[in-house]
């Protein structure tokens, strides 16, 4: 069958070949607009809006259900080589797809966001839980796939640069957010999950832009995350309206801290728990632990590739080994009580000795005229 571009190509064909080892005939997997990776997995498409479900069998023969009449018409002209169903019943019509098959290996990933009725065991087939081999394609990524995070990388960094010019007193958050998205589809980069926080002592987090205006003293806070050929990259990075106080430098340079610390621990045969206890040690030692707790920080990084936020998480209690081939954001960010919420973070990809820190952005505290 034919793929879209080479990378699509590379996906497939180590995904079929991943089926053929584990003995599985038929892989069946969902996407919604929020979260696509696996769906794009199977079958090379942005899911955006609606509900999706991918099924490829031991071939590369690929079907799509999509239950959206725009995602049908726009996968039947970017998905090459892949049969297209729109049906209002997804589940349904996978049901009815799957009985055909029949007696079949098959499995599913992520199973647990199946529709329930498609993975009740009443159904005439059992689907398994293919989760596990797909993370694992998901999270070592090809050459290929790293060169596209790469460039996703220098555009992030391009981008931070237009929003320091984008921020000044007197603007509205969304305003800002705005001229980014205009900046990054002038670049060829649609896909872009963003995330703005301005303020003082009174924010505690990171959201989508509000009509807040910027005020001189505040800290604006932004998580970037362009996308080249589906693959996204995170820059986080925190900037001061006028001249710093020595409060925020202080508390800034605990972030850096935490950030590089994080940074050193990354290494093959470290697990994703080792790079989270590196981060908030620093906090620690600060006397600063209770603002690594879940209360006021959710994690200390993730893995990033074809979905924002993916596995692993960088968190104390994950031990997922990092290999070659991962790419995560490492990022310390949280609420400190004397300053708010401050954020900093680089993307990395794991390398046979350490990580290549892909963003080239300075790690200091930004100053923009007040």
């Amino acid at each position: 069958m034919a793929d879209n571009t080479p990378l699509a190509a590379a996906r497939r064909h180590r995904l079929l070949a991943a089926m053929q080892a584990a003995g599985i005939d038929e892989m069946v997997a969902y996407g919604n607009g929020w979260q696509g990776d696996y769906l794009r997995y199977l079958s090379d498409f942005g899911i955006l809006e609606g509900h999706g479900i991918a099924v490829i069998a031991a071939d590369g023969a690929t079907e799509l259900f999509l239950d959206s009449a725009a995602e049908a018409e726009r996968a039947e002209a970017e998905a090459a080589g892949v049969t297209v169903r729109l049906c209002g019943d997804v589940a349904r019509a996978v049901g009815a797809r799957l009985d055909r098959g029949g007696n079949r290996r098959l499995a599913a990933a992520p199973r647990r966001f199946l529709p329930a009725w498609l993975a009740d065991a009443a159904r005439g087939f059992t689907i398994e839980d293919g989760t596990a081999l797909l993370d694992r394609l998901l999270m070592h990524k090809l050459p290929a796939e790293i060169d596209a995070i790469r460039r996703a990388a220098k555009i992030a960094d391009d981008a931070y640069g237009e929003f320091l010019k984008a921020v000044a007193p007197g603007r509205r958050q969304y305003e800002i957010v705005a001229d980014l998205e205009a900046y990054l589809r002038r670049r060829g980069c649609p896909d872009n999950f963003m995330i703005i926080g301005s303020g003082g002592k009174d924010v505690f987090g990171m959201a989508p832009p509000s009509e807040r205006r910027i005020a001189a003293g505040d800290l604006v806070t932004t998580e970037l995350t362009p996308a080249v050929e589906g693959y996204y990259v995170q820059i986080c990075r925190t900037l001061v309206v006028g001249t710093a106080t020595a409060a925020q430098a202080r508390a800034f340079a605990i972030y850096r801290e935490a950030l590089e610390a994080g940074i050193a621990a990354a290494k093959p045969g470290a697990t994703a728990a080792d790079v989270a206890r590196a981060e908030n040690d620093v906090f620690r030692k600060f006397a600063l632990g209770d603002y690594v707790t879940s209360k006021y920080t959710r994690v200390r990084g993730h893995g990033m590739g074809l979905f924002a936020d993916s596995k692993p998480h960088i968190l104390e209690d994950v031990d997922t080994p990092l290999e070659p081939g991962m790419a995560l954001i490492i990022h310390p960010n949280t609420y400190h009580p004397e300053v708010g919420y401050l954020v900093l973070g680089d993307a990395v990809v794991v390398t046979e000795t350490g990580v290549e820190v892909l963003c080239g952005t300075p790690r200091e505290l930004f100053e923009v005229p007040a």
